[in-house]
């Protein structure tokens, strides 16, 4: 599993463990930022709180992987992987191939 990882992002053995643990970091740290922000807006209907709670999450999760991944070292590669990501779900506009890293 790690191999195919190294080889689809082009990235050493290190590299790929600064990227996991990126990862993982800005994964909790994005649900313990939106568990907080959830808390201050007090929402009592439970369909609600979750239909927001995913809203938040969605916009939480790109922002925190990216200020997660500077003392990593690993800023380049996520800006890349996440433009990369807006663009398959249509977000931003593609870029080209040969501009983004894997």
């Amino acid at each position: 599993m790690f191999d195919r990882l190294q080889k689809k992002w082009k990235v050493k053995g290190f590299q790929l463990a600064l990227i996991l643990c990126t990862f993982a970091l800005g994964g909790s740290a994005t649900g313990w930022v939106g568990k907080k922000i959830m808390n201050l807006l007090a929402v009592e209907q439970d369909w609600l709180w979750a239909i927001l709670y995913i809203i938040l999450i969605t916009i939480l999760w790109p922002m925190m992987v990216l200020l997660i991944s500077i003392p990593f070292g690993q800023f380049r590669f996520f800006s890349v992987y996440i433009k990369k990501l807006g663009s398959k779900m249509g977000i931003i506009k593609s870029i080209p191939e040969d501009r983004h890293e894997s």
